[in-house]
């Protein structure tokens, strides 16, 4: 079952590779983006074959807003528009890829399972991981023909500032980014507070993946989450900085059968308020 879980949350090259040559009915979208860090595009040229060019950070959210923090959820008619374009349909296995880690692919994993689609899931080691299988890929830009699909918000577990402080309070709440800005510290007075939210615990979204960049073992998982409180019962939710790390947590914890909320506003969201707490520190409170 564990290997089952997985597979409906995570493919491997291979197990892609399969379904398309069995004939299974499956759309590939390639996730493309800039590293907001070094500037430097992920996509190479090249892509899987067939596979249909999104954008991470225009397609799967909204521009910057005061409430809504720096990467808010994108409207639905938008995302819908993109989706015909795309040709997405709800009876195709929808699989998403990136070149870096997954970490936008998660993002875009849970947009569209937010927005209805049934069944997505994220090609684990994304374009990398394809490319070190030694299966082929093409500088072609694909054909698609227009689909009719109808979306609707609303379809995976969320949380806003008033819920994800609740949640701290009697469950486990993920603060997913790297750890010293979950200690947080000083800032300067035109930059905003660095911390964490009260009861938040930290578990950064990088160690969800091995050094080749692909999601490490379901048993390493289990424990690494047992450690901070997942135990399979208990409601668990994660956060970020703007809800691109807390989607590729809730995607690891997904592919170890754990439901999980996630806050999209995340960190860039809570501090819009000043009169919200702010924890600083190694310690959740």
């Amino acid at each position: 079952m564990p290997a089952a879980i997985r597979r409906n949350t995570l493919l491997t090259p291979v197990e892609l590779d399969e379904m398309r040559r069995t004939g299974a009915d499956v759309t590939v979208l390639a996730v493309h983006s800039i590293n907001p860090y070094t500037g430097q595009p992920t996509f190479t040229g090249r892509r899987i074959e067939g596979a249909i060019d999104t954008q991470a950070y225009t397609d799967f959210q909204s521009p910057a807003t005061f409430e809504g923090g720096q990467r808010p959820l994108p409207k639905i008619a938008d995302l819908q528009e993109s989706a015909r374009r795309w040709g997405l349909r709800s009876e195709s296995t929808i699989v998403v890829y990136d070149g870096d880690r997954s970490m936008t692919a998660a993002r875009a994993w849970w947009v569209l399972k937010w927005a209805g689609l049934p069944d997505v899931r994220v090609l684990d080691g994304g374009f990398p991981a394809w490319v070190a299988a030694g299966l082929p890929t093409t500088d072609k830009v694909s054909e698609v023909s227009p689909s009719e699909i109808d979306l609707s918000p609303g379809h995976m577990p969320e949380l806003d500032a008033d819920s994800a402080l609740a949640l701290g309070k009697k469950g486990v709440l993920l603060d997913a980014r790297i750890r010293p800005n979950y200690i947080g510290g000083p800032h300067k007075p035109d930059q905003p507070p660095r911390g964490h939210i009260p009861y938040a615990i930290s578990a950064p979204a990088p160690d969800n993946v091995t050094d080749y960049g692909n999601f490490t073992d379901a048993a390493t998982l289990k424990e690494m989450y047992r450690a901070h409180g997942v135990d399979g019962k208990t409601a668990v939710g994660v956060y970020c900085g703007a809800g691109m790390s807390a989607a590729h947590t809730v995607l690891a914890l997904a592919s170890i059968g754990v439901d999980a909320a996630m806050y999209p506003g995340s960190w860039s969201a809570w501090v819009s308020d000043p009169s919200r707490p702010v924890i600083t520190g190694a310690d959740p409170v």
